[in-house]
């Protein structure tokens, strides 16, 4: 099994192609942060990513939505994010890697979990804010450097997925299959 991950600044169409994907017939595995912070935010959390252990929330269920798409029986899969991802969320809003995160980060690199082409969604030019996205441009574009440096500080190679259509993204990456 392939599993590749899709990364890079919030708002960039992430989710979109991943959903072009899952329609061509690929194995998608769903973003945890978005989906924490969606939780929390029903639950009367404002703001989760201030929140003591936040990061370990995410890292849980990243993980065990990997484990789950472990039994898939697609042959090739895409991954909205990963622990790295995490790990530059982490370093974005001024956390330390938590133990739980380092244990995750330490079981993919050991496992070889992810093909290491990362194909980085670059910015689509503009950020549409929403409950879970409260980010300018600017800052979105600080986070998506942060996310390339933690990749390839890891030793992924980033392939760039421009701005464009969602079929020439989608096209873009199947070629580099």
């Amino acid at each position: 099994m392939k599993r590749f991950i899709l990364t890079g600044t919030p708002g960039a169409g992430k989710t979109v192609l991943l959903r072009q994907l899952e329609q061509d017939g690929f194995g998608v595995v769903e973003e945890a942060a978005t989906d924490v912070i969606a939780l929390e935010q029903a639950c009367g959390v404002a703001e989760p990513w201030t929140e003591p252990g936040f990061i370990d929330r995410v890292v849980d269920l990243q993980r065990r939505r990997r484990l789950r798409a472990a039994s898939l029986p697609e042959e090739v899969q895409f991954h909205d994010r990963s622990a790295v991802c995490t790990a530059a969320l982490a370093t974005y809003l001024g956390y330390p890697v938590s133990p739980a995160l380092a244990e995750e980060l330490a079981r993919i690199e050991r496992d070889a979990v992810f093909d290491r082409r990362v194909f980085m969604i670059r910015s689509l030019g503009f950020v549409a804010p929403t409950s879970a996205r409260r980010i300018t441009q600017e800052q979105a574009m600080r986070f998506e450097a942060i996310h390339e440096q933690t990749y390839r500080a890891r030793g992924f190679e980033i392939v760039p997925i421009v701005a464009g259509s969602v079929l020439d993204r989608v096209g873009v990456i199947r070629r580099a299959l």
